[in-house]
């Protein structure tokens, strides 16, 4: 009779873990299958990775703000998201570069001020 009882609590054990996996595959095809929020997610974060890409390139931003300014004009402006705050605050922060650099760095400030508001959307994007 022993053997009988720890056969039938393997099955209950067994039974309890497929039910497990089943309710946690479903959760997880749930996500993967959320409406259209998560397309533009994907959006916004490939579009972040591609400005911290065009952030990344160019001389040293402390060494050479103007030149670093200068550097980022024209990869910035090519950017382009439908997220239409993004593409704002990617186009702000094109101007301001395009500013610093007319300025030969007097506008500084510009820069600064929409850096943090791109950070805001894409933390760790600006320098």
């Amino acid at each position: 009779m022993h053997k009988r009882r720890s056969g039938h609590r393997r099955r209950i054990r067994v039974a309890t873990s497929a039910i497990g996996a089943l309710a946690c595959s479903a959760v997880l095809l749930g996500a993967c299958a959320s409406p259209s929020s998560s397309r533009s997610y994907s959006e916004t974060d490939r579009t972040c990775a591609d400005v911290s890409a065009v952030l990344s390139d160019g001389p040293d931003p402390a060494a050479d703000p103007v030149g670093y300014a200068e550097a980022q004009i024209g990869p910035l402006r090519e950017l382009h998201t439908t997220d239409k705050v993004l593409q704002t605050r990617i186009d702000n922060l094109d101007s301001a570069y395009e500013q610093l650099f007319e300025s030969n760095g007097a506008k500084a400030q510009l820069v600064t001020k929409a850096s943090a508001r791109l950070d805001a959307l894409c933390p760790g994007a600006a320098p």
